[in-house]
């Protein structure tokens, strides 16, 4: 669940790159491929949480460089290119910072994964992005209840 919910993020901040505020984007195509309105209004409710407390989910705004994470041989043989290249859109759209990706990578290396798939890396990331792993926060929202509305 948690997966579809990085997925409606990411076309969020896409789609935020590209000059849409929030309220403009249109959530037809999201719903017409399958998602719920619980995984949709979860995506914004992150995606609002982490605005009100001043961060920067467009961390860089485009012609900005920053240093680009060269994966190691041992790195490339376990993950998947498919993989990789999600890691690379993430990175760029701001999703993952520096920190983020290492987390990512050192949490492939260290779980002894033959291959990583997308799959795999998605639910990773998952659990990084929504603190999953952190026990202070375990008391703190993930999903929406099913009476729950975002305004």
């Amino acid at each position: 669940m948690q997966e579809k919910i990085i997925e409606i993020i990411v076309y969020l901040i896409h789609e935020m790159r590209n000059n849409k505020r929030l309220g403009e984007i249109d959530l037809r195509g999201l719903q017409d491929s399958g998602y719920t309105e619980s995984e949709i209004g979860t995506a914004f409710s992150w995606l609002f949480d982490k605005i009100n407390f001043g961060e920067n989910v467009l961390a860089e705004e485009p012609g900005e460089t920053h240093s680009h994470r060269v994966l190691h041989e041992a790195e490339r043989s376990v993950i998947t290119p498919e993989a990789q290249g999600y890691l690379i859109q993430l990175r760029e759209l701001g999703l993952l910072g520096e920190n983020d990706l290492e987390m990512v990578i050192d949490r492939i290396m260290m779980a002894g994964f033959s291959k990583v798939t997308l799959q795999d890396l998605k639910s990773i990331i998952a659990s990084i992005l929504f603190d999953l792993d952190d026990v202070d926060t375990m008391g703190s929202r993930l999903m929406l209840n099913t009476n729950d509305t975002i305004h």
